[in-house]
């Protein structure tokens, strides 16, 4: 299994439209075979800064995910387009 925890801070009065993006890519991912879980953060002291915390079996299940249609679209047509900076950080579990 891979965990990746993503933190974004989205530009200001972009807020609403990326958790419009947040939510579709969030139905999107829990579909696809390898997610184990997918789950969007909203900061409740910063409304401008999201997390993102997710689980795949494995590396190869999270570079399909990447490499989805709804990865591209959501993502970077989307929230990239929207964001003044992510700080990904992929982990691996002590034990499964």
């Amino acid at each position: 299994m891979v965990c990746l925890a993503v933190t974004y801070l989205v530009l200001p009065n972009r807020e609403e439209e990326a958790v419009a993006l947040f939510q579709k890519l969030t139905a999107a991912t829990r579909a696809e075979p390898g997610c184990r879980m997918y789950q969007a953060h909203r900061s409740l002291s910063e409304p401008r800064r999201f997390f993102l915390y997710e689980q795949y079996d494995d590396e190869a299940a999270l570079q399909a995910h990447r490499q989805s249609l709804h990865f591209d679209e959501l993502v970077q047509r989307g929230l990239f387009r929207i964001i003044e900076n992510r700080t990904p950080e992929l982990y691996a579990p002590l034990s499964d």
